[in-house]
């Protein structure tokens, strides 16, 4: 259950979840405290991330898709509510395709990618920064923000602004 604030403003629903029976489509094999950084590890390209690109692409667009769903649902609302979806900026393909799913048209999507690159765990505090800054994100609008990341985690949180 999600307190809602006196005024009217604040969290009015979120979602987590993860799964890390998916860890082998995207990871490091080595570097970390069991296999610091050495020449070894750079020669063999250990240190660097291995990833299957399309499947995680499908698991990231899956699961904003069902994160942005179960936020909804949680909130009583439906994608038309939606005043701007601040997704995570991964790429504008993802970005899109969980637009498409979560049922919220494109202009109505805050992107940056464009400019910024994929940031990592800035890219939604940029985007929202960014929002407000330019006033696309005001007071009293429902805003959506959803995101996947490491460890195969990913969650939505809609917001009265």
């Amino acid at each position: 259950m999600v307190r809602k604030s006196t005024n009217g403003r604040g969290i009015l629903s979120a979602y987590l979840k993860t799964d890390g029976t998916l860890a082998e489509l995207l990871y490091r094999p080595g570097g970390g405290a069991t296999h610091p950084p050495s020449e070894e590890l750079l020669k063999d390209h250990s240190y660097y991330i291995k990833m299957a690109g399309r499947e995680v692409f499908k698991a990231a667009v899956l699961s904003m898709a069902d994160a942005c769903d179960h936020a909804l649902q949680r909130a009583g609302l439906d994608a038309g509510a939606i005043d701007l979806l601040i997704p995570h900026q991964a790429n504008i393909r993802i970005i899109e395709a969980t637009a498409k799913h979560a049922g919220v048209p494109m202009d109505k999507v805050y992107v940056n990618v464009d400019r910024f690159g994929n940031t990592s765990a800035a890219s939604i505090a940029i985007a929202l920064d960014e929002a407000v800054t330019c006033g696309r994100l005001k007071p009293g609008m429902i805003v959506m923000f959803c995101a996947f990341g490491a460890g195969f985690t990913w969650g939505s949180m809609v917001v009265r602004w």
